[in-house]
């Protein structure tokens, strides 16, 4: 399967974004891709590095004027779009959702995200409640897709479930990148442990994993202060984001990896036909012992 992948710095014009989006997924469908995946939350700027009640305005319904937007290019381009949103499911209640669109524009399912991060640069937890559609994969025209949001990227067992489910691609849409204040050492350790762990998902799983994250410097303006009108506006030290979008195939070894700094709207190869003769060579599905495995649900396994 010809998989495009679309690494994009956004600015806070939500419009401009979106059309660069629909020229580059118009790019790589011409060049042979039949699902494109984007980044986490690529309408707009990543607006969780502050809390401000005014960014619930940028919410949406599921279906709504995204799904429509998207939904329009992959009719017109024949292709599957994993779009990630800002979902509005009602009034106070919000959601980190990813969505699928199918060929012919239709919505072929949606995972709302279920780890939600509260760090500093990255107050998820004000904005998204936890999902609440589990670990399934959506089924579509080019596979059945395991799709997963950024923050779950760092849990064997979403991967894993994901996969017990049927997946045969793993998907990361994903907002990642330093702290300014950390040393160039440890943002690069940081940097390698994010794409580690993801390619350990694909090597414990027997699948393909795709990853697309954003790039460059987002920053965003001072939310407003006590209800005023004219609050100033300049801009926060804001997140570097590392970019390194990748994919990797199912013993965990590189097929494409993007650079730190640069936009990318790249068509990548990936052989799904070898998954089954991975799974042959590792049959760590067969060898699982599932019935010593109970205590994986408990928060932490106290002392006996």
């Amino acid at each position: 399967m010809k998989i495009g992948i679309i690494q994009q710095h956004n600015t806070g014009n939500r419009e401009d974004n979106k059309v660069r989006l629909a020229e580059k997924i118009r790019k790589v469908a011409h060049e042979g891709a039949e699902l494109v995946v984007l980044q986490e939350l690529h309408n707009g700027l990543y607006f969780c590095q502050t809390e401000d009640v005014s960014v619930f305005d940028q919410a949406e319904p599921i279906p709504g004027p995204s799904t429509e937007f998207f939904g329009e290019l992959a009719k017109e381009m024949q292709v599957v779009i994993v779009t990630s949103l800002f979902e509005r499911r009602a009034t106070g209640l919000y959601h980190n959702t990813a969505v699928v669109l199918e060929k012919d524009g239709t919505i072929a399912g949606k995972y709302r995200k279920m780890h939600i991060p509260d760090d500093p640069g990255y107050y998820e937890k004000f904005y998204f409640t936890p999902g609440d559609l589990g670990f399934q994969p959506i089924d579509t025209s080019v596979g059945r897709l395991g799709v997963l949001v950024c923050w779950d990227q760092w849990y064997p067992e979403a991967a894993r479930l994901m996969a017990l489910a049927g997946a045969e691609l793993l998907i990361y849409p994903t907002a990642i990148g330093y702290d300014p204040n950390d040393t160039p050492e440890e943002q690069e350790r940081q940097r390698m442990a994010w794409q580690t762990v993801q390619r350990g998902h694909a090597v414990a799983n027997g699948l393909p994993v795709v990853t697309v994250n954003r790039v460059g410097v987002e920053t965003l303006p001072q939310p407003l202060q006590g209800g005023e009108k004219d609050a100033p506006q300049g801009g926060l030290e804001g997140v570097p984001f590392w970019g390194t979008s990748f994919v990797a195939g199912p013993q965990g070894e590189l097929l494409y990896e993007a650079p730190t700094d640069q936009e990318v709207e790249v068509v990548v190869e990936v052989d799904m036909q070898r998954s089954e003769q991975v799974r042959r060579w590792w049959p760590f599905l067969r060898d699982r012992r599932i019935e010593a495995y109970n205590d994986i649900t408990k928060r932490f396994i106290d002392e006996r």
